[in-house]
């Protein structure tokens, strides 16, 4: 039988840790959640074709099946200097265990992965446990994995961190690109060139007039938006530039569409810009990214990660407050929307799946030189999984 302690579920997130996983170089940490997989008596065992690592703890009936989801793939570490404990040591001190992934997300992925196997196949339905390549960057692995049918889940439980809270929802992400476009010249002699500089007053200030004018939702809050970065090309600092992009971060509510935001930031351009200089030109586009699995499968993607929102009283969501109650007091746990973008905006927000997150960690940690994971609360989480999902496979039969 294998040892399904909480202690051997954490040295397994210490090796998944030492494997560094950024997006598009997943395989080594994959192949180690298979072998472990095939150690826990998973059945099912398989990676497909974007790599994604999918087992399965087969239910004792036909009810409905579960879904347990993290990703594998982390943020860059920074320079490792900056960081108390090395990024990539693993190591646990004074009950704490750091490192790059501790909290996003290799500690809650391997409490899920135990938690499944300690169910021992006891419960009606099946319970899926499916880790997925590219959440960091989007959500390709996720996207990819429902469209394709290799897991249909009735209800999602993701491990993204909720410092033991019940995540109900989140506003989706999208990366958009104004670019300006001139005529290259040296900067000696300016009248020869057109500077596509000349018309970045006016994109950001359309900008900030889209940004005052945005929406809410009384359990999101507001959708934001905000210029991030300007890159020129040519870059070199003598030369006047013909391409300018300036990048914008929207933190977008469940149902906006890219056209949606595309003709948004157009329109306030246009407004203030009727018609162009002689010279120069003007797009308003979605950011594409050209991502390549680390299993070659390729797809340019759009970077719009969807949100999405459960009802508080939805039944998947009162069961699972129920079930993990609250760690300081009596009563159910608080239900909340997360603040950053999970892969739950793609099964419930895209494909309708009820999704709930439930995860030890807390949010402020996350994408930090400080990240870590509380082994004290990681226990009680722990102690909570196999309650919640039967608690969630229950609220759907």
């Amino acid at each position: 039988m294998p040892d399904l302690s909480f202690d051997a579920a954490v040295a397994f997130a210490q090796d998944l840790i030492r494997i560094p996983s950024p997006p598009g170089a997943e395989g080594q940490v994959a192949d180690r959640i298979l072998e472990e997989f095939d150690t826990l008596g998973f059945a099912d065992v398989m990676r497909d074709d974007a790599g994604n690592v999918v087992g399965r703890v087969k239910g004792r009936g036909s009810g409905p099946s579960v879904m347990l989801n993290a990703h594998l793939d982390i943020v860059s570490e920074g320079d490792p200097a900056e960081w108390e404990y090395p990024p990539f040591g693993g190591v646990v001190v004074d009950g704490v265990l750091h490192g790059r992934g501790a909290m996003d997300i290799k500690g809650p992925l391997a409490l899920m992965t135990y938690a499944a196997a300690a169910t021992g196949g006891g419960l009606e339905g099946d319970v899926i446990v499916a880790h997925t390549v590219f959440e960091e960057r989007g959500g390709l692995g996720m996207k990819h994995l429902l469209e394709s049918g290799v897991a249909t889940p009735d209800v999602v439980i993701i491990g993204e961190s909720t410092h033991g809270d019940v995540c109900i929802g989140h506003r989706g992400r999208a990366e958009l690109e104004v670019v300006l476009r001139g005529l290259a010249g040296h900067a000696s002699a300016p009248a020869r060139a057109r500077n596509a500089l000349d018309l970045l007053p006016a994109v950001l200030e359309a900008v900030r007039f889209v940004a005052a004018d945005q929406p809410g939702n009384e359990v999101l809050g507001p959708a934001t938006l905000a210029a991030t970065s300007v890159e020129a090309s040519p870059s070199s600092r003598n030369v006047i530039p013909d391409t300018v992009v300036v990048a914008l971060d929207w933190r977008i509510l469940p149902g906006t569409t890219r056209d949606d935001l595309v003709e948004a930031v157009r329109t306030a351009i246009h407004r203030r810009v009727p018609e162009l200089p002689d010279g120069l030109g003007l797009e308003v586009r979605m950011a594409l990214e050209e991502q390549v699995t680390y299993t070659g499968l390729e797809r340019d993607r759009n970077l719009l990660t969807p949100g999405f929102l459960m009802a508080p009283d939805d039944p998947v969501v009162q069961a699972a407050a129920r079930a993990v109650g609250r760690r300081d007091g009596d009563g159910p746990a608080v239900v909340r929307p997360w603040t950053f973008a999970t892969d739950g905006g793609w099964s419930c927000g895209v494909h309708g799946i009820p999704t709930v997150g439930f995860a030890p960690g807390e949010e402020r940690h996350a994408h930090t030189n400080r990240e870590r994971l509380d082994l004290a609360e990681a226990r009680w989480a722990y102690e909570r999984y196999p309650a919640l999902i039967e608690a969630v496979m229950g609220a759907v039969g």
